[in-house]
């Protein structure tokens, strides 16, 4: 094996790691705990955009349970960032402004985290590669 091949096999091992990892943190902290307790969140969540406590909460659940699902698959990758991206802007900037850096360290980690993942893309270690097309990229 070359060591452009190694670097190359590095790279998609790293990114698995990261959408791997990330997607599960995602889904055991926020997503879960969401679905799991819907009832006793919808007492619970924001409603920015007002839109309802149902509404918000079932998009949320989308976001946080669904679309790391997608991007642990490696499937529709790039896609599945951006209602993770548009929750956590929404959170960080929105529903806790005051939030200073330290307070909101966690949401600007998974932000930085799905950006990254969103700009890089799955990597070839993903179901992404075996679609057609356009897809292979989104």
């Amino acid at each position: 094996m070359h060591a452009a091949q190694r670097n190359e096999w590095a790279q998609d091992l790293g990114l698995l790691f990261l959408r791997v990892s990330g997607g599960l943190f995602l889904l055991g902290v926020h997503g879960l705990p969401k679905l799991l307790d819907f009832s006793a969140q919808l007492q619970l969540i924001e409603d920015p955009f007002h839109l309802g406590a149902r509404l918000t909460l079932s998009l949320a659940i989308f976001a946080e349970v669904l679309c790391p699902l997608l991007i642990v698959a490696g499937v529709l990758v790039r896609l599945a960032c951006l209602p993770i991206l548009f929750v956590l802007l929404v959170a960080l900037l929105i529903v806790h402004p005051q939030w200073s850096v330290a307070e909101g360290q966690f949401g600007w980690l998974l932000l930085i985290l799905f950006t990254t993942v969103f700009i890089a893309g799955p990597g070839r270690l993903a179901l992404n590669v075996r679609l057609p097309g356009v897809l292979r990229y989104a």
